[in-house]
This record gives structure tokens, C-alpha cells and sequence, in this order.
């Protein structure tokens, strides 16, 4: 027979998908940290909380396969409890209890104080961006805004994550200055939607005068901008990016496709000119900007003749960083009423055929990066490398900077300038200069 120990309860939080999720897990610790709750992030304790993904269907696979593991171990008498919360759940409560009912509880994306309730916790109010991170220390995700308001057909978001809330400027500032007081050096925002920010709160786009905001927080070095809209790009926020040394010149633009048809039915409210002029203006107000984008290949009425459009328009464009995915027909989104007509042995062709492009432009652009020095953040030390990023670099997304631990020694979460050496597609190798 199996005993119950008298032992404390450590909870240990799982986090599957976006960055947004990791926003979330930290808020959750920090609720539970300030409860006096023993907590960790994805090590053994004996009480489980997932927070899951429900954005396309790999993700969804990986969500359901890590409660089922939790699960099981669960009936082997290895944790007592699993709880589920995050977007899957939030999508699809009703059929996951019925398919999987040993888990404890299912929660929602709103549900943090009937989850904190579950967990023996009080919800604080008064904790106003104070978390548990659990990226590296020089650099958190900070989220701006909640949900979002755009139609897009292929995008399951607002189903899982609501309409569009920015939080408000003094809160994010206040955040902001408490994450710098624990040695952060880097802010990279993150919502649904940058660019929709304070049209909520304050009847105008308030993306430009957040950032003049968080450049007057001492300690915070870069602040980086991530998964803004092309539709009503707020230009303000360009000559903030030129002008405040700062704000990274970087910009994450998820674009999805340039053929006007394929625009049209995902409901992008663009065009091809419109995108292509966009792009054309960033780079003559910010000649440095680096742009990242990401596209979707497969869309339901995807023809050859669009494909190769796509095709031609990477070339043209050449983005610093390009990521490319295949469409997932997603249930109760409005592409799910159209056929799922292209092949996915072509889906997966046409995303291959779209990364060797950006795999011949990457390296391409990062050769002329040779002999040139950088600022860079040191994020770790990996093997035999420091492992550090440019200003025009995301971590885990984008080019790294490696280092020879051998021959040097940098301390990880600090700035150095690197003299860049050599370079491959995605790498960079360099040494540090004074």
C-alpha cells in the first residue's frame, strides 16, 4: 500500500509554445513564489500545472502527448497532481475532460485565480509585473497587450486568447523598472499584436510613446520589438527606433504571403504593393533595421503560380531572417470553411524551397558582417562557446555569435564587443576586442 508522505508540496510548471506562454508561466511562479509555495520551472515536483499550446496542429500533438506522459506518470504514483491550463485548454475544455479525465483540473487563458485557488494560493492584485523568469537573466519577454481584435481566416488566436487589452503604460513601466532592479538588460515586447497597443486605453496607436517611456528605465539596455501588423503600421514608432539608441533596430513583421488573392482570403486587410512599399519605407527611415518576417505556405487555393510569386518576392526582398510555415486547417477559423486542397507532402516542398532561398540570403548578408565589430549580449556558455546576440538578433529565433570559451572569457548576461571573424548561414564566430 502506498503512504502519503507529510511532504511540502513542489509544484513544477511545464511550458509548451510561444514566448507569450513563458509570459505567463513567470506570472503564475511569481503568484505562487509570493504564497510562499515551493516552485520550479520544468523539474521534478510532485504537483504538475502544463500550460499548453492550441495554435496549429503540431503544437497541439505536442500539448496532448505531455499531459498524457504526466498522466501516466500520475497513475505510477510519481507526482499526485496534473493541472492544464493555457491555450489548448482553453480551446478544448469539454473534449479534454472527456478524452483525458485524470487530470486534476482544466483551466483557461483567464482562469490564473481559479488556478491559483486550485493550487492552495490567493491571487495578489497588488504583485504588478513582479514573476518568477525563466529566461536567460539578461533578457525577459514583456507582454504589452492581451489577445487580439484582427480577423485574420487561418488564425485561431482570438478563440484561444480573446480580443485585444493593452495594459497600461505606467504598469509596464513600473514592471519594467523592477525587472532592471534584478539585473535585466533587455526587454523584448511581445503581443498578438504590437502595433494595435493603446487603442484600447487611449484611442490611438501608443506603441511610439511606450517606448519613449521605457528608454528612460536605468539598467535596460535594448528593448527589442516582436510580432507587430502590417496593416496600419503606426510610423511613429520608426523615428523612435531610428533616434533612441536603445530601442534594437529590429522588427518582427509576420507577413504570411505577398500574393494578392492569397492576401484577400486571409483577411490581411493588405497587398502586395502596400507590403512591399511597407518594407521599403522601413528601410529608408531605419537603413540598419534588420526585419524578420515568417510566412505561410499551403493556404487553402495555393497555386504553383502563387507559390512562385512568394518565391520571387523573398528573393527581391531579402529579409535579415525569414521563418516559414505550413498551413494547419484549424476548426472554427474562417479558412476552415474553404478545402484544404494543397497536398501536405507540397506544403512541406514549398516551405523547403522557401528556407534554402533564405538559407543562400543569410549567408550572403552575414559574409559582409566579416571584420566588422559588434555590441553583443552574452547569453551563455554552451560546450566550448559563449553563445552571444546582436542588437539585430532574437534569442533562439535568429543568428548567435559564438565565441571560443578556450581562448576567452566573457562573463554571460554582460555586453562585449565582438570582431566578427567568420560566418555561416545562421552562425557567426568572432573574438572579443576592446
Amino acid at each position: 500500500m502506498r503512504t502519503k508522505s507529510l511532504k511540502k508540496n513542489k509544484i513544477n510548471v511545464v511550458t509548451l509554445g510561444c514566448s507569450k506562454n513563458i509570459y505567463d508561466s513567470e506570472v503564475l511562479m511569481g503568484q505562487l513564489k509570493a504564497n510562499n509555495k515551493e516552485v520550479v520551472h520544468e523539474q521534478e515536483g510532485n504537483v504538475v500545472v502544463i500550460n499548453t499550446c492550441g495554435f496549429i496542429d503540431n503544437a497541439k500533438e505536442q500539448s496532448v502527448n505531455t499531459i498524457l506522459d504526466f498522466v501516466q506518470r500520475k497513475q505510477e504514483g510519481l507526482v499526485d497532481k496534473v493541472f492544464v491550463t493555457g491555450c489548448l485548454s482553453e480551446r478544448y475544455k469539454p473534449d479534454l475532460q472527456t478524452e483525458i479525465p485524470d487530470v486534476d483540473q482544466y483551466f483557461g487563458t483567464t482562469e490564473l485565480p481559479s488556478l491559483l485557488k486550485a493550487l492552495g494560493a490567493d491571487y495578489k492584485h497588488e504583485l504588478i509585473g513582479e514573476r518568477l523568469t525563466t529566461t536567460p537573466k539578461n533578457y525577459v519577454f514583456l507582454k504589452i497587450a492581451e489577445g487580439c481584435d484582427r480577423p485574420c481566416s487561418f488564425c485561431a488566436i482570438p478563440l484561444m486568447r480573446g480580443g485585444h487589452k493593452s495594459t497600461p503604460i505606467e504598469n509596464l513601466k513600473t514592471e519594467a523598472e523592477n525587472l532592471a532592479k534584478e539585473g535585466v538588460k533587455e526587454l523584448i515586447l511581445i503581443a498578438q499584436d504590437l502595433t494595435y497597443y493603446g487603442l484600447d486605453l487611449y484611442k490611438k496607436r501608443a506603441l511610439a510613446d511606450l517606448l519613449k517611456e521605457l528608454v528612460k528605465v536605468e539598467g535596460i539596455e535594448w528593448i527589442r520589438l516582436h510580432y507587430a501588423f502590417p496593416t496600419g503600421f503606426p510610423l511613429d514608432v520608426l523615428e523612435v527606433i531610428k533616434n533612441e539608441p536603445k530601442v534594437c533596430n529590429y522588427l518582427d513583421i509576420p507577413l504570411q504571403h505577398i500574393s494578392d488573392d492569397l492576401l484577400k482570403s486571409m483577411r490581411r486587410g493588405t497587398t502586395h504593393k502596400k507590403t512591399t512599399d511597407l518594407i521599403y519605407k522601413f528601410r529608408e527611415i531605419v537603413p540598419e533595421m534588420a526585419i524578420r518576417t515568417t510566412l505561410i505556405v499551403g493556404y487553402p487555393g495555393e497555386t504553383e503560380a502563387h507559390f512562385q510569386e512568394l518565391k520571387e518576392w523573398v528573393k527581391e526582398m531579402r529579409f535579415e531572417r525569414l521563418g516559414c510555415f505550413t498551413y494547419s486547417h484549424e476548426e472554427n477559423t474562417h479558412a476552415y470553411n474553404l478545402e484544404d486542397d494543397v497536398p501536405e507532402e507540397v506544403k512541406q516542398e514549398r516551405a523547403n524551397e522557401i528556407m534554402e532561398i533564405q538559407s543562400q540570403i543569410s549567408w550572403e548578408l552575414n559574409q559582409q558582417k566579416i571584420g566588422k565589430t559588434f555590441k553583443c549580449v552574452i547569453d551563455r556558455k554552451e560546450g566550448n562557446y559563449f553563445v552571444g546576440r546582436t542588437e539585430f538578433d532574437s534569442p533562439d529565433v535568429d543568428n548567435e555569435v559564438l565565441i571560443d570559451a578556450e581562448k576567452f572569457y566573457l562573463k554571460t548576461g554582460e555586453f562585449a564587443n565582438i570582431k566578427i571573424n567568420e560566418a555561416a548561414d545562421f552562425d557567426l564566430y568572432g573574438e572579443p576586442v576592446n
